[in-house]
């Protein structure tokens, strides 16, 4: 049974994956495991991704519909972006669970704070608002599709933070539609997750609707923090550099054994 600490944790908690989710798209499954574990308390790893997914998947869809009222959702540009991620997280998984978690995770933490690089070095871009679906860019989503996928599969963890660049490279859209139009993929990634953990009977449920609880608050402030930063001329490029590279050195120093 959980204790009202724990649920009161567990709200503070939701609430700060939510307000992640719905201001730079990402840092669901990144900030959700760590906080069940080591602040919540979960004692079981699989039990805290299962429910973990099951949040991130149902917080990501409810900051998903938050964007899509405001009109900055790409959705056609989303759905072949998740069809095509779904498809190489598939292939990434399979080939991801051969390598060391440690080896994983440490190259993983590279990877994202390579992708801080890119953000930071864009952030003065600001992008084709009016950006569409077409044989143009078909190919760069399909592509870049697979391959955050397959990354996102591979690392088991940060879809969002691969989604996010992902988007704005394959079709030159401005960070704030890329945000908006990860959280299409972000929420197919996490329910496909999501659906594997419950059959096998590793999720905590009452805990799940407590972070989504939490997450709606934290959400609905993201969303209005991120059309805020968006308003100001590459300030959510660099928020959401920050919060990588922070997230990044975290990981790469636990993977290594520094802390």
């Amino acid at each position: 049974m959980m204790s009202v600490a724990q649920d009161v944790l567990g709200l503070v908690s939701g609430a700060l994956v939510g307000f992640s989710l719905g201001l730079v798209g990402g840092g669901g499954s990144v900030l959700a495991v760590p906080l069940m574990v080591y602040v919540v308390g979960v004692p079981s790893a699989h039990v805290a991704i299962g429910t973990s997914s099951v949040a991130v998947a149902v917080n990501a869809a409810f900051n998903l519909s938050a964007h899509a009222r405001n009109g900055s959702v790409k959705w056609a540009c989303a759905l072949i972006f998740a069809a095509a991620g779904m498809a190489g997280a598939f292939i990434g998984s399979h080939f991801g669970k051969m390598l060391d978690g440690q080896r994983l995770l440490a190259l993983f933490a590279i990877l994202m704070l390579a992708i801080a690089a890119v953000m930071l070095r864009s952030r003065r871009q600001g992008g084709a608002a009016d950006v569409k679906l077409n044989w143009s860019n078909f190919p760069a989503l399909a592509g870049f599709g697979l391959g955050a996928g397959m990354l996102s599969g591979f690392f088991g963890i940060g879809g969002g933070f691969l989604i996010v660049p992902a988007l704005m490279m394959a079709t030159g859209m401005p960070i704030l539609n890329a945000v908006s139009s990860s959280l299409v993929a972000v929420t197919a990634f996490g329910a496909t997750t999501a659906a594997s953990y419950a059959w096998s009977g590793l999720v905590g449920w009452r805990l799940a609707g407590i972070f989504i609880a939490g997450g709606i608050v934290g959400g609905l402030a993201g969303v209005h923090a991120a059309r805020y930063l968006a308003g100001r001329r590459g300030l959510l490029n660099v928020v959401f550099a920050a919060i990588i590279i922070c997230v990044g050195i975290s990981m790469l120093a636990r993977s290594t054994g520094l802390i």
